[in-house]
């Protein structure tokens, strides 16, 4: 028997931990979905995950590929017959001719696919420019890779768009890499082709590489989605990440991709084999399956967001909170300016009073102050239950 011995703990590890960790706060959006996580009666409008379980064909091919015994590794870039499909995918789709062999790349995520290509990109003092509000991870990143992270606000008069001249504003001869998320998480905004055309003018003038996560390329609804990197001279300056997570309900799966100049692949590729060498081969063999035939799913899905979209815009004005008409992604970014209070306090309070779970604006930087975000990728009997719920507090103010 083995005795048991006193053991004698650190009061603190944080004299080890590196002062650029340290100084990072955690997620926002994790914050309130932890508040929300057992919680009884709370409708969570936090984390932007589809309310749909991947289809079943989808679940059906990795469970036959593992009946096969198909658990070893893949190559390093991923299955040559996914970033076939994927490129095949992105010129019928978007109109974007990549090489699967050096040009495309499968990553554990489209999160490890920005990890990687800020890490290729970065030196100590390089400046990252970002529209802001914007997906929170972006900065962070851009921080551990040493880089500087510069925003850039966006507004919703102008429907969240990156306007030439705030982008011109911030160039410094430090400016590096721009990186654009649109469709917009939180905002749901997006940008045209006549948007883009002089931002890849000055992308070109200052010799810009440009990181452009169009993970929600597929929930569009109005219009379709332009891809920077089709933008004119944009191609080989532009690396395009993307996923699966979004359009195919494939979250859990943790499936991205990176595609662009194989100079650009090959630096993210060295990163990305000595971190985690491959995605994993059965998520893989499912991404192939969601590509391949999937497309009738993804369409029913986005049809169903669409319907979502206009009753929570409709919801939110008609409770006297003025909301943007998102045209992408399943966000919907309301003002509380009107309140009195700030994003923070309102959305604490929701959660408390009337069980109501939604991200505080502020969280996604310039110009997030005064919004909440609200995910419409819940059930429409939520969405109607929630947004009665915050009508009824807002009359309480």
């Amino acid at each position: 028997m083995i005795e048991s011995k006193q053991v004698q703990q650190v009061k603190s590890m944080h004299g080890y931990l590196a002062p650029l960790v340290q100084e990072i706060p955690p997620s926002g959006i994790r914050k309130f979905f932890d508040l929300v996580s057992g919680s009884k009666d709370i409708i969570s409008l936090g984390v932007g995950e589809p309310d749909f379980h991947t289809p079943w064909h989808v679940r059906e091919s990795c469970v036959y590929s593992l009946e096969r015994g198909n658990t070893k590794y893949t190559p390093n870039a991923g299955l040559l017959e996914l970033r076939e499909a994927i490129a095949e995918y992105l010129y019928e789709s978007f109109q974007l001719l990549y090489e699967p062999s050096d040009e495309v790349m499968v990553t554990v995520g489209g999160s490890e696919a920005i990890d990687l290509a800020l890490r290729a990109l970065i030196a100590p003092g390089d400046e990252i420019l970002i529209p802001e509000p914007t997906y929170i991870s972006y900065s962070p990143i851009a921080r551990i890779s040493g880089g500087i992270p510069v925003g850039i606000e966006t507004f919703a008069k102008d429907q969240f768009k990156l306007k030439p001249e705030a982008l011109k504003a911030v160039i410094t001869p430090r400016s590096k890499v721009l990186i654009l998320c649109y469709p917009s998480n939180p905002t749901g905004g997006i940008m045209t082709y006549e948007d883009w055309l002089p931002i890849a003018k000055i992308v070109e003038e200052n010799d810009l590489i440009v990181i452009s996560d169009e993970i929600y390329a597929e929930l569009t609804y109005e219009q379709k989605h332009v891809s920077f990197a089709s933008m004119p001279g944009m191609r080989d300056r532009t690396i395009l990440v993307s996923g699966f997570s979004k359009a195919f309900a494939m979250t859990g799966w943790r499936m991205g991709y990176a595609c662009g100049h194989q100079d650009l692949i090959s630096a993210m590729l060295k990163i990305h084999q000595y971190t985690v060498m491959c995605a994993p081969s059965m998520a893989q063999v499912a991404a192939l399956e969601a590509l391949t035939n999937g497309m009738e799913e993804k369409d029913k899905m986005v049809e169903s967001y669409n319907q979502r979209r206009r009753l929570v815009v409709h919801g939110f004005r008609e409770i006297g909170l003025p909301c943007h008409e998102p045209q992408g992604a399943f966000y919907a970014f309301p003002s509380i300016q009107s309140t009195g209070l700030t994003s923070e306090e309102f959305a604490q309070r929701l959660l408390f009073e009337a069980k109501v779970a939604a991200v505080p604006g502020q969280v996604f930087g310039l110009g997030g102050e005064g919004f909440i975000r609200c995910s419409y990728a819940t059930s429409v009997n939520q969405l109607t239950e929630a947004i009665d719920r915050i009508g009824n507090f807002i009359k309480k103010l």
